[in-house]
């Protein structure tokens, strides 16, 4: 198969993309490789999913409807994929610009660009932030959407727009509402990752909350796999979402307290929380795992933070 995935070179694209090169799929990757964070990542990240002959790159923006469309002329595409986007919610309030950008013009973009290349499946990344604060857990695909960000907000956005627009296709579109993705080649500015970094800097780390928040921390092995094997079924409904997540959370203050012990490092403050944070992010898998047929696919917390510590290690000097 032919599949296009957008922000290739991010973290979850970047996953994905080595775990379907796996099997006998060409993998065109798109991404503008923008500053939002280490460019010597997302170009390490690129030049191993070069090495591969079934790896085609575009540099461009998803809002780079003409370039996308010239460069893949003569492809016919089986399934695209969008991991392009602006996350982060705190980054969010001092620059809503580049969410506008990306999540929201960026997303409409792509959908003319799926609605001309006529793809069997679209799926996206959708957030489990869209959820907001919830009432009761674990919050399930059915539940009310209570976005409490501007971050979340596009998320919803992304999965409103693509149901009307696409409804009328024979497209099949999925929305991912992933929550706390953790592991090797992640992003710097993420919990695990930005704690190894300050402490090998030896700069002060800021714990939000006292470390009270839940979440629901969950391996990037274990989310592309589930994600793979969803793509690759016959799908009935044109349009689903589903929640990918281990289901466990767990108190951010247990993994910081694993993070101290593994580094020996204590220079820490408590911050108060912030207001456009929710509190806790638990979500039900019970709906993939059921349409997957899939057990014991996600890799214990404790395994998946001593990986993504001795990747630290190793590959520390990217972020």
């Amino acid at each position: 198969m032919n599949i296009l995935i957008t922000g290739v070179c991010g973290f979850i694209g970047f996953s994905l993309a080595e775990e379907l090169m796996k099997t006998k799929n060409t993998i065109i990757g798109v991404d503008n490789i923008n500053n939002y964070y280490s460019k010597k990542l997302k170009k390490k990240r690129l030049s191993i999913l070069k090495k591969k002959k079934n790896f085609k790159f575009i540099l461009a923006d998803i809002n780079n409807y003409k370039k996308i469309v010239k460069e893949t002329k003569s492809i016919k595409i089986d399934i695209i994929f969008n991991f392009a986007a602006q996350a982060g919610v705190r980054y969010a309030v001092e620059n809503p610009e580049s969410y506008i950008h990306s999540n929201v013009e960026g997303f409409k973009s792509l959908i003319k660009f799926v609605l001309y290349k006529k793809p069997k499946k679209f799926i996206f990344a959708s957030s489990s932030s869209v959820y907001g604060d919830a009432k009761k857990y674990p919050v399930k695909e059915g539940d009310n959407l209570n976005p409490k960000n501007l971050y979340a907000n596009t998320k919803k956005f992304n999965e409103e727009y693509s149901q009307i627009i696409l409804k009328n296709t024979d497209i099949k579109v999925i929305g991912l509402r992933l929550f706390t993705i953790y592991g090797e080649w992640g992003r710097p500015d993420m919990l695990i990752l930005k704690f190894l970094k300050l402490a090998k800097q030896k700069k002060v780390f800021e714990l939000n909350y006292n470390g009270n928040l839940y979440r629901d921390f969950t391996y990037i092995k274990s989310a592309v796999r589930l994600i793979k094997i969803l793509s690759l079924l016959d799908l009935k409904k044109d349009y689903d979402v589903f929640n990918i997540c281990s289901s466990k959370p767990i108190k951010v203050i247990k993994i910081i307290d694993k993070l101290k012990k593994s580094t020996k490092y204590q220079n820490i403050i408590n911050i108060s929380m912030n207001k456009h944070e929710v509190y806790k992010t638990y979500g039900s898998n019970k709906k993939i795992l059921k349409k997957t047929k899939i057990k014991n696919i996600f890799v214990p917390i404790n395994i998946g933070v001593n990986r993504t510590i001795n990747w630290f290690r190793k590959y520390g000097n990217l972020l």
